[in-house]
């Protein structure tokens, strides 16, 4: 069967099984999962809260849209009934934290380019099981990054 619609493939995946951990092998991939832009504070950096929703594998929301380049704070909250992990990338370091079950955390990144960007849970199989995601850098890449070739057609 194929889907047309978000809704349309969260609603299949639910009645196959797809959604919840442990009731079927691809757990929900982030084409399923939800889609937010981090807020902007005043000072120009960006925010978004993050869950693991009990019995889900899968980040809510799958993927973080930053309007533009700069500092993200990220707070996660794993409302899940198992421990995780979060591994997000970040300029210089990746950032690693530690979700014991029913507990919190939170992340400060620095993403200056446009570009997708993955996160996830490395440990155990959680990654197999979907608990992936990806952070979508809105923009354009500044002059002094670009490469020396000609113009290349734009949409």
């Amino acid at each position: 069967m194929t889907t047309s619609s978000a809704q349309d493939r969260a609603e299949l995946m639910h009645k196959l099984g797809l959604d919840h951990q442990n009731k079927g092998p691809i757990g929900r991939v982030i084409t399923t999962g939800n889609v937010e832009q981090a807020k902007e504070r005043e000072d120009g950096t960006m925010h978004i809260r993050l869950r693991i929703n009990p019995d889900e594998i899968a980040w809510d929301p799958a993927v973080i849209v930053m309007p533009h380049g700069g500092d993200l704070e990220i707070e996660i909250f794993n409302d899940d009934l198992n421990t995780h992990c979060a591994l997000f990338p970040s300029n210089g370091d990746r950032k690693f934290i530690w979700l014991v079950n029913h507990s919190r955390g939170r992340a400060k990144l620095n993403l200056d380019g446009p570009g997708y960007y993955w996160f996830s849970s490395p440990t155990g199989n959680d990654e197999g099981r979907g608990l992936t995601g990806a952070i979508v850098v809105l923009g354009d890449v500044p002059p002094e990054a670009r490469l020396d070739r000609p113009e290349q057609p734009r949409p």
